[in-house]
């Protein structure tokens, strides 16, 4: 059944004189928020920091004083906060390549089609790829959450999933995020209401993954996700909910399940605040994989060693190596394994940003120059089925 899409946050007003100036000061305080994020890049969290709490006053991020004319932020202006975040976020990191049209030639034979799906929490549209080698045996299949600005086609692109599909024999499903649920088409990781498991996001993800395990002969224990920046932040929320339905995860600069309750704690987390080692680390059911640049601006590179932290109880490392070839980054890979015996992989990868390593210049947010984090997280995945 097709449900209706969630209404926005906030109903758009009617162009009236007052509505004109509340536009004017959204308009303004949109403009604070950039401001507060250039300060971030350029000055340091600091100073960052303030302009944000001067912003959220009611005053201009380069403004040392507040100017009490101006709306505060309130709950019921959230809409305008959220909207004000996610292009701030798009400015302050463009991507290093211009999404081009994907093409698909003799290396995905398979089928590329839309559908949609929907429940109490809204609906999504997500594009599945099934092989040219589906014949109905049981295949694997895995979900992939694209990033901030990105969509299914962009995705699919820039990381050869659909490639590696067809040289190793699974499906694969990207779920699409639509505008309407955020400005720039980021998963709503930071939001307490998406991430938690039968609601939200969660729910629309995971019911993505079971329509597409009823449609086709899916391997129940082979069914995997994984995700870049905002993908991977929801792809660990997807584990961590919904362990019994996921056999592993793959988060490439993402962030950890419930280090950010809100926009406020989300901008800490993504600059590497000290808040979100405090957090309470359940003992890890499922395995996981985690790939991130160590000259990362946009996501922290502490944000990956928060992923793996819960493996720390125990943990040992079994291997610590580095490589590169010529012209290519060099990374660290680090393998763990926890005192339950569920497995990690870390690598970090030197001197690389925030892009899909080893990915594809068709798509956005790709780094053709490190290890080919596909490539791993597949080979990741097939050695760890879900046992129980």
């Amino acid at each position: 059944m097709t449900h209706s899409v969630d209404p926005l946050p906030y109903a758009p007003p009617q162009v009236t004189q007052d509505n004109a100036n509340i536009m004017k000061m959204n308009e303004d305080f949109l403009k604070s928020m950039k401001d507060a994020f250039e300060l971030l890049r350029t000055k340091g969290p600091q100073e960052a920091t303030a302009a944000v709490q001067r912003a959220l006053s009611g005053g201009n991020a380069n403004q040392p004083h507040m100017d009490h004319a101006r709306t505060p932020f309130t709950p019921s202006n959230a809409g305008e906060w959220a909207q004000a975040w996610t292009q701030a976020q798009t400015q302050v990191s463009p991507a290093p390549h211009a999404p081009a049209a994907p093409t698909f030639d003799a290396d995905t034979p398979g089928t590329f089609s839309t559908h949609t799906f929907g429940n109490s929490a809204g609906q999504r549209q997500y594009k599945l790829y099934v092989p040219a080698a589906y014949t109905g045996e049981p295949l694997p299949l895995i979900v992939m959450l694209h990033g901030c600005t990105q969509n299914a086609d962009d995705f699919a692109a820039g990381t050869r999933m659909n490639e590696m599909a067809e040289r190793h024999g699974f499906i694969v499903v990207y779920p699409n995020q639509m505008q309407a649920a955020n400005h720039s088409k980021c998963w709503n990781w930071f939001k307490p209401a998406d991430q938690m498991r039968d609601q939200g996001e969660p729910s629309l993800i995971a019911g993505i993954t079971r329509e597409v395990m009823g449609r086709y002969r899916v391997d129940p224990a082979r069914v995997y996700v994984a995700g870049l920046s905002a993908g991977g932040a929801m792809a660990d929320i997807m584990l961590k909910t919904s362990p019994d339905l996921y056999a592993a995860a793959g988060v490439h600069s993402g962030l950890a399940y419930g280090c950010a309750k809100d926009l406020p704690s989300a901008l800490g987390a993504m600059r590497g605040g000290k808040a979100q080692r405090h957090r309470t680390r359940a003992v890890p059911q499922r395995p996981l994989i985690v790939f991130h640049g160590d000259a990362d601006t946009t996501v922290h590179p502490s944000n990956a060693a928060e992923i793996v932290a819960s493996f720390d109880a125990g943990t040992t490392t079994i291997s610590a190596q580095a490589g590169a070839a010529s012209g290519r980054h060099a990374y660290t890979q680090q393998r763990h394994v926890a005192a339950n015996g569920v497995e990690a992989e870390y690598w970090s990868i030197h001197g690389a940003g925030h892009a899909w390593s080893g990915g594809s210049q068709q798509g956005s947010y790709t780094d053709p120059s490190g290890p080919d984090a596909a490539a791993e997280m597949v080979r990741f995945f097939l050695a760890h089925p879900r046992a129980h």
